[in-house]
């Protein structure tokens, strides 16, 4: 396939990709899709009869979210991406001048992409074998770095997902209580320990009612598509808050999204095969198939004079639980899930040092800090950086990438 759209050499959106979003240009807020430099009005396109054989509700694509519209079901919002492909064709319908020339193209770089989800409630899980060792290795016994729970389940807790924010948008710096080294009582301030965590997250497509349950086997059915996701961390603050119950205050302040949707048909190219599970899991865990993706993601830190350094380079087929397993576990005991709910998939680390997804291990609690081009060391993020996180999948010829996912730190 080749579009009638330029589309730049090593972009993410390729015609083999188009994701969804909202954006917004002057007073106009709608749903969108992207090819190159360019995102695709789709209430606009609705105009020229495209998506006329898939009887689309009237107006589907004017709301603030996508919420309605991924409700329709992957039968006919899996339509409109074929259908959107088909007509970005060279000679497919949209090649002509007269829809070329109208209000359905619009440059990229004159729109601002809004949180496309309407996000009732959000599971980070901790999902990646590696930074569960790295953690025990850290903070607990070497020699039994992973707790007993950690091989027979997809650990997970709820989140915060009023404090979910689009990429690029600005983050202040969290307060609360800290235990200093050596001091008898906590103090009260701003972290010093202030972390990224390099995940992705998936995008609930279904309802389904409170008492049933999602089985390994048919979750992909319940996936719409998948996102980048930072899950910032203030870790002075985890370690004297987290125990008994877990993370609170050094998780719920914020956490960053890519603007873009990537369909799960769109990375179907890129599955492949998980690590072996040992032990076996319990029957509802059980799954067939390739479930992991070949998804490679990197993390940059800028500080304000524009001076960058990429910090990991990782891949989300590192992770122990795949999206199928953790939507089972989420549901096993009767947990309804809704249209636009997220469950980010936990900090993603590789097996080598260069593919940790926190400074928390690449700085192994910050005995090896990071050197900047100017010379300044990071053992956690300071204020005035900004943490720029990328992911793109490439195969045969075939890209797919996320978009931007940053976000810069103010005091």
């Amino acid at each position: 396939m080749k579009s009638f759209l330029y589309v730049p050499e090593g972009s993410d959106f390729t015609i083999h990709n188009l994701p969804f979003g909202i954006f917004k240009g002057g007073d106009r807020i709608a749903a969108c899709s992207r090819i190159g430099d360019v995102v695709i009005d789709l209430g606009m396109a609705v105009t020229t009869g495209i998506f006329d054989t898939l009887n689309l509700p009237q107006g589907i694509f004017e709301n603030r979210y996508l919420n309605p519209f991924i409700s329709l079901g992957k039968p006919q919002t899996g339509g409109v991406r074929l259908l959107l492909q088909s007509g970005l064709c060279e000679g497919g319908l949209l090649d002509n001048d007269i829809y070329r020339e109208s209000r359905i193209f619009l440059p990229a770089e004159d729109v601002e992409m809004l949180l496309p989800l309407e996000i009732g409630d959000y599971t980070d899980f901790y999902s990646s074998r590696e930074h569960a060792t790295n953690v025990g290795i850290m903070f607990r016994d070497p020699a039994n770095a992973l707790l007993p729970n950690w091989l027979h389940l997809p650990v997970g807790y709820h989140g915060r997902a009023s404090s979910i924010v689009v990429s690029g948008t600005d983050i202040k710096r969290p307060s609360g209580q800290t235990m200093p080294e050596g001091a008898d009582k906590p103090v009260f301030g701003p972290t010093r320990q202030l972390d990224f965590e390099l995940e992705m997250a998936f995008v609930i497509g279904r309802n389904t009612h409170m008492g049933s349950s999602i089985s390994a086997h048919d979750a992909e059915h319940y996936i719409f598509g998948c996102m980048l996701f930072n899950d910032w961390s203030a870790r002075d603050i985890q370690k004297w808050e987290y125990v008994p119950l877990g993370p609170f205050l050094a998780k719920n302040f914020a956490s960053t999204v890519s603007p873009w949707i990537v369909t799960l048909e769109a990375l179907e190219p890129f599955r492949v095969p998980g690590p072996v599970q040992e032990p076996a899991v319990l029957p509802y865990l059980e799954y067939e198939g390739n479930k992991n993706y070949d998804i490679h993601l990197t993390v940059e830190i800028e500080n304000e004079a524009g001076l960058s350094k990429t910090v990991s380079n990782s891949n989300f087929k590192y992770m122990y639980w795949n999206m199928c397993q953790q939507l089972a576990h989420h549901t096993v005991n009767g947990c309804n899930v809704r249209v636009g709910d997220l469950m980010a998939s936990g900090t993603i680390s590789g097996p080598e040092s260069g593919s940790y997804g926190s400074m928390l291990e690449i700085c192994w609690k910050g005995t090896r800090p990071v050197v900047m081009p100017d010379g300044s060391e990071r053992r956690f993020i300071l204020d005035g950086d900004t943490v720029r996180m990328r992911g793109w999948c490439e195969k045969d010829g075939i890209r797919v990438g996320f978009g931007p996912c940053d976000g810069k730190i103010l005091p």
